[in-house]
């Protein structure tokens, strides 16, 4: 794995972020966050100690903030999705959640987080900053899980959407000032700025799911903000906000979002295939520990001991062998007899995640050298990968 990429577990945006629980405080009837306005009649504190009020001019970084939150605003969408699920007795009971995401194409093409819009039986887009909205049925055109980007679709109806600009997430740099705009707990087109922090992370967000070369950033993100854009001060998009890491569950300074460059990929398969083209090399795998590796006699104490190749599939076309004797360990079952995979690309490979980021930077019909051990006997072989 690279040594850039701090591999990081964190909490999934979905979860804290509010993409499967609606925290905007219209959770079926539950009340929204208590706002203390100002008492009637109350006197401002600079009147009553003979100030002025300041009338000079905003500072060039204040401008800009305005700028770009007037351009973007319109283009953020509240995504509110309805599910359905089973109490105790097994009754029917409605979940409504909330998250964010802004369009990408005047035609109504929206990106948003995948745990934002997973398993909804239906979704609504809520377009326009909190002066002037438009409602609008939405469709799931479909996602990347592994990378937690998916693309709905709404039917503008003679509307001229306003669609935001993609920037060029691999040419950003660390202390670049971005904005973030969502909708956290509820409050819809909020906007929250900071710095872009550090580059080339690996963020885990599950057992097999990650952001690769995230971006991490200070900008505020909290419960909502899942699925909303990462601005840079061209209001260009350069991210896709998804995680945070944080011990409470609210903002803690370190947001992830995902590199434009990964959903623009793959907004671009989902509108002209109708699927995301991701590489398969055709294996079942698992990690390899001490005591398989002794029991096994190989070599070396990590890897990935193959245990299925896909009959007909790129691993078993280029000689790849998976196992053909079971061995029984507590409540595992292993098939061994299997070749060993200990590199992919040069770069050493001991978990299902070291495989998945190895094949997330690849396309159908590329190829890639794989290093294995057949017994006690190092091989290498070149492997041209299929589609899954």
């Amino acid at each position: 794995m690279s040594t850039r990429g701090n591999n990081i577990r964190v909490l999934l945006a979905g979860i804290v972020l509010g993409g499967l629980a609606f925290w905007a405080g219209a959770h079926w009837g539950h009340p929204g966050p208590q706002v203390v306005t100002a008492r009637p009649g109350a006197t401002d504190t600079a009147t009553l100690l003979g100030g002025t009020p300041s009338t000079g001019p905003l500072t060039n970084d204040e401008q800009v903030n305005i700028r770009i939150y007037k351009q973007a605003s319109p283009a953020v969408a509240n995504i509110i999705t309805r599910t359905v699920e089973y109490d105790f007795f097994f009754n029917a009971v409605p979940v409504e959640g909330a998250g964010s995401g802004f369009v990408i194409d005047p035609k109504g093409y929206i990106l948003t987080n995948y745990h934002v819009v997973a398993d909804a039986e239906k979704i609504e887009v809520l377009l326009g900053d909190q002066h002037a909205q438009s409602r609008y049925p939405a469709k799931f055109l479909g996602a990347d899980q592994r990378n937690d980007v998916a693309l709905v679709k709404i039917d503008p109806k003679g509307a001229q959407l306003v669609a935001l600009p993609l920037g060029d997430s691999g040419a950003l740099e660390v202390g670049q000032k971005v904005l973030a705009i969502g909708n956290p707990f509820g409050f819809q087109s909020t906007l929250t700025t900071g710095v872009v922090s550090a580059l080339g992370r690996t963020v885990q967000t599950g057992q097999n799911t990650f952001i690769e070369d995230a971006i991490q950033t200070d900008a505020a993100i909290n419960r909502g903000n899942s699925g909303g854009p990462l601005l840079d001060s061209r209001g260009q998009v350069i991210g896709i906000n998804s995680a945070i890491y944080s011990p409470t569950g609210t903002t803690a300074g370190v947001g992830f979002a995902i590199p434009i460059i990964l959903a623009k990929r793959i907004a671009h398969d989902l509108i002209t295939e109708g699927r995301v083209r991701r590489a398969n090399l055709g294996v079942e795998v698992t990690p390899l520990f001490e005591d398989l590796a002794n029991y096994l006699k190989f070599p070396v104490k990590q890897g990935l001991l193959i245990e299925r190749a896909t009959a007909g599939g790129p691993a078993a076309k280029a000689g790849l062998r998976g196992g053909n004797s079971p061995v029984t360990d507590g409540l595992r079952r292993y098939m061994t007899g299997g070749d060993l995979i200990v590199a992919v690309d040069g770069k050493p490979v001991a978990t299902q995640l070291d495989l998945n980021l190895a094949l997330n930077r690849k396309r159908p019909g590329d190829t890639i050298q794989i290093e294995y051990y057949r017994g006690r006997q190092k091989m290498e072989v070149t492997v041209t990968l299929g589609e899954s």
